[in-house]
């Protein structure tokens, strides 16, 4: 027999609602144009993702990080202005855990163009290694032009696929017996963005 008290059923467990999980606080913040601005970046990615539990040495880690540093390298080589910053965005999802990142400078005459290789003389435009690694790292990458001044954004996002990484869809232990992700499009020559900054097959 149960005895009830104030609402309360003796002997029968309270019901705890489920609690959603909590999407992380995007990471916003600018840095000077130079080479150590863009190292100083790449390093605060690094304690952001392992914070949203992307964790250090972790195969998703290093790719977003490579991802980051490449972004930034050609923000401070081809949209720097003097005395003017570039700003590293990082924001996640709740759902399939899509970590974007977006980095703006403040030139726009010089749009985002995958070539391989670079050649001389193409004019005033993004082109090289770094853009062809972002395309071999990210699901999808692009670019729109500044909302709130002069210049551009340029963006790509990564969708966590390795069961070793908490939340993303599988048992994870940081790194313990992480699986190898699922493969990704290898990076493609005579790719432009069309548009709407999307990139697009030449």
């Amino acid at each position: 027999m149960t005895h009830e008290l104030h609402g309360i059923t003796r002997g029968a467990r309270p019901t705890v609602p489920a609690t959603p999980p909590i999407t992380p606080s995007p990471f916003t913040m600018r840095f000077s144009s130079t080479r150590r601005g863009a190292r100083l970046a790449r390093r605060m990615a690094e304690h952001v993702l392992d914070a949203w539990g992307v964790p250090y040495d972790s195969e998703p880690h290093d790719a977003l990080t490579l991802v980051v540093a490449e972004l930034c390298a050609n923000a401070v080589r081809h949209g720097r202005v003097q005395g003017r910053d570039f700003e590293l965005r990082l924001t996640t999802d709740r759902g399939p855990r899509t970590v974007r990142v977006e980095v703006t400078d403040t030139v726009g005459e010089r749009v985002p163009i995958l070539r391989r290789p670079a050649a001389e003389g193409d004019g005033p435009a993004e082109s090289g290694r770094g853009l062809l690694l972002v395309a071999g790292l990210a699901d999808d990458w692009g670019w729109h032009p500044r909302v709130d001044g002069p210049g551009k954004t340029v963006w790509a996002q990564y969708t966590l696929r390795t069961r070793g990484v908490p939340g993303s869809g599988g048992p994870g232990s940081h790194g313990a017996g992480a699986t190898t992700p699922e493969p990704r499009d290898a990076a493609v020559t005579g790719v432009a963005p069309s548009a709407d900054g999307r990139h697009t097959p030449g």
